[in-house]
């Protein structure tokens, strides 16, 4: 006879609820009846070892927490900036949002151990504050200029002054390859942190909207407002029903990404066709949508010639996306790059900082796989791709 599993029932409950999934989910991972999972949430039996190590992976908590007297404090949930008619985080968003606080609170207590300095920029400005006044802190602060990209994908450039900043990225859609993230739930979030500021970006999307929302949760920071986000780059019809704090973050970006003095600088020509429209919008790392908006409020354009424009990108956006999907697919045959899509997960900086601690003797073995959900033996190939 199987050995049993000694787990306090209240606690067994209450992980399968904070990652929430229905009895029905989890019955079926551990082969049993939503009738006997209920019994093992309330005591009246218990599960075998190799169950509840089943139950602990599923809900990707350490096996010993089953055994604790009590419900554990967990991380404090962040504020949810997004719509009051918002789809409720699921599972995935859960287990994303937990795992990038775990990494935060990691290494926040690594730097402010050896006396890191603090990061100035963090709660620099606030609600109050003029949102081109943030915009341009941030491209200075970064040493960005939009009218000057480096980098064919704009995006790569951000990301990269950004981690030189000390601030940690994460981009990724999925959890695991059966568990993808919702980009209509969840499109990014922030942590601002003086230490150790991190920001999510759900890379579901294509990278326009992905750069919009990484400057969006960039303004996150920089007024100190931690929280998840989504329906960023809005519709003017979702203008009316955006948390003032979303408002702001988005005019920021705006500004950031399309200054003023850069939009104004453009000709009139630009306007005379969508397929016009969409090269520059390319050449700023932007879409065709926040391009024409942007142009829309700074009085550029009529909303008669904004309306026709948008029409005309619309057809020609989702013939982008046909595209895009069919790229996918092929590159779904050569298979994903695994390397490379854990550095954008576990963040470029994130990753360096753990190998560096646990190259010197600063951490254990198990604590460096944990904290980059990967094998200690895949290290050196995972350093290889840091550096290209």
């Amino acid at each position: 006879m199987a050995d049993k599993a000694n787990i306090t029932p209240k606690v067994l409950k209450w992980a399968r609820e904070s990652a929430r999934m229905t009895e029905e989910v989890v019955a079926a991972k551990v082969s049993i009846s939503v009738e006997k999972l209920k019994e093992w949430e309330e005591g009246s039996s218990l599960p075998t070892i190799r169950q509840a190590e089943i139950l602990a992976k599923a809900y990707r908590r350490p096996f010993a927490l089953f055994f604790l007297p009590d419900v554990p404090r967990d991380f404090q949930p962040l504020q949810d900036f997004r719509k009051k008619d918002a789809k409720p985080l699921s599972t995935g968003s859960v287990f994303i949002i937990r795992e990038i606080q775990q990494k935060q609170a990691w290494i926040r207590d690594v730097y402010e151990e050896s006396r890191e300095s603090s990061l100035s920029f963090v709660g620099r400005f606030n609600l109050q504050s003029n949102p081109i006044s943030v915009a341009n802190d941030i491209l200075s602060t970064l040493q960005i200029s939009p009218s000057k990209y480096s980098k064919v994908n704009p995006i790569n450039e951000w990301i990269d002054k950004t981690e030189s900043k000390g601030i940690f990225i994460s981009r990724t859609s999925f959890i695991h390859p059966k568990l993808k993230l919702d980009s209509d739930e969840l499109q990014g979030f922030s942590i601002a942190d003086n230490y150790a500021p991190f920001v999510f970006v759900n890379s579901d999307d294509w990278n326009a909207p992905q750069l919009f929302t990484l400057v969006h949760e960039l303004a996150h920071i920089w007024i100190a407002a931690s929280g998840i986000s989504n329906e960023i780059e809005p519709e003017l019809k979702h203008k009316d029903k955006l948390h003032p704090v979303e408002l702001f973050c988005n005019e920021v970006a705006a500004n950031a990404l399309m200054p003023q003095e850069l939009m104004r600088s453009f000709p009139n020509s630009i306007y005379e066709s969508s397929n016009s429209v969409f090269k520059k919008s390319k050449e700023l790392g932007i879409s065709s949508f926040a391009f024409l908006y942007r142009a829309l409020s700074l009085n550029l354009i009529s909303v008669d010639t904004y309306r026709k424009l948008k029409r005309e990108a619309e057809v020609e956006f989702n013939d982008f996306l046909r595209r895009e999907e069919e790229k996918k697919e092929k590159q779904k045959k050569g298979g994903p790059d695994y390397y490379r899509l854990l550095i954008n997960k576990n963040s470029h900086l994130f990753t360096q900082v753990v190998i560096d601690a646990f190259r010197g003797g600063a951490i254990e073995p198990t604590q460096a796989s944990s904290l980059l959900n990967t094998q200690v033996n895949n290290f050196s190939k995972l350093e290889a791709f840091l550096y290209q």
